[in-house]
């Protein structure tokens, strides 16, 4: 066979495409291996009630309690214990309240508290307290602030918080229930904007909120609360402006947090389309890192709780289509394909 003299050089072009491609290959699936992100989620045990949005959840004991919701025709009063250990749900006392959604709730020495929301004619400010040993409800002082829907609600140092939302207009008060005392006192207002439909959630002795829509704009601003000095500090929101080259969630409405093992996490939501990104936020350094997505549908208005080592989600809607499904992740491992 005879080799012309051009075709060594042509065959050494071909040889270093070839080493090029497969190089590039091989960054690109070490690249994709390094993308995996933490966060297994799975199916259990679902949830017993009618489905629904807008209902309230808290924890006690290792137990979740979840109750009253909207489920597209009603306000709901049912109440529901879910065990995790047992994978089992179980009826309890109704809740005596008109029905509602949008309500609020948190949990103080070792009671869970549940009130103010929307009944569908009317905004509320009513409270309730539930004994989870006696399965019984009762009647505490009305929430001191305007009635409204919308707000948000949080547990420090054995005392509940409750600010923000909407009665008509759009809030920002705070205020503080003490169940020792059995009184409401107002503390220092949201220092940022008003909003409606927040995320909230503490974490090493402070409060966090941030998101919620304001007059149609969606919040970007994120706030931690220091109930030692009631006092508000403003860190680095949501935004481009306050965090160019980081990572971090689009604002947002109606989504939903647990804590985890010292682990912030933020769940759903909706900006304008319902959403199933989860990021978690890291405290001491004020950042957000993006976690496997929410594996069971996008949704706005659903409950999340942790208990043990695992975070749940349940409940919520996306349009009119509303959910009853239950969903555990374990965050520390990576999601199987």
């Amino acid at each position: 066979m005879r080799i012309y003299k051009n075709q060594q050089p042509l065959r050494l072009l071909k040889s270093l495409i070839l080493v090029l491609v497969l190089g590039f290959v091989s960054s690109c699936d070490s690249d994709d291996d390094t993308t995996d992100l933490l966060g297994d989620w799975q199916k259990v045990s679902d949830f017993a009630g009618v489905s629904r949005s807008g209902a309230v959840s808290f924890t006690i004991d290792d137990v979740a309690y979840v109750g009253t919701g909207f489920d597209g025709n009603s306000r709901l009063q049912d109440f529901w214990q879910y065990d995790p250990s047992k994978g089992s749900w179980i009826r309890k006392a109704s809740f005596p309240g008109v029905g509602r959604n949008m309500a609020v709730s948190f949990t103080a020495n070792g009671k869970g508290y549940v009130g103010t929301g929307y009944d569908g004619t009317n905004f509320l400010r009513d409270f309730w307290e539930y004994d989870p040993q006696a399965n019984t409800w009762t009647q505490i002082a009305d929430f001191p602030g305007s009635a409204r829907y919308g707000a948000v609600a949080m547990s420090l140092e054995e005392k509940g918080y409750v600010g923000a939302g909407y009665d008509g207009n759009y809030q920002k008060d705070f205020w503080q229930y003490d169940p020792s005392t059995g009184q409401w006192q107002e503390r220092v207002g949201l220092g940022g904007a008003k909003r409606l439909n927040a995320f909230s959630f503490t974490y090493n002795g402070k409060g966090y909120i941030g998101g919620g829509i304001n007059n149609g704009l969606y919040q970007t601003d994120f706030l931690e609360y220091d109930p030692a000095n009631d006092s508000w500090r403003k860190l680095k929101g949501l935004s481009e402006d306050d965090r160019e080259g980081e990572t971090y969630p689009t604002p947002r409405t109606s989504a939903v947090t647990f804590v985890l093992s010292n682990r912030v996490f933020l769940v759903t939501g909706s900006n304008g389309g319902v959403l199933s990104d989860v990021w978690e936020y890291e405290a001491a350094s004020d950042l957000w890192v993006e976690r496997s997505a929410f594996e069971g549908s996008a949704r706005e208005g659903a409950v999340g709780f942790a208990i043990g080592n695992y975070g749940y989600i349940t409940t919520g809607q996306s349009s009119t289509y509303r959910f009853d499904d239950l969903w555990q992740v374990d965050p520390s491992i990576v999601a199987e394909d």
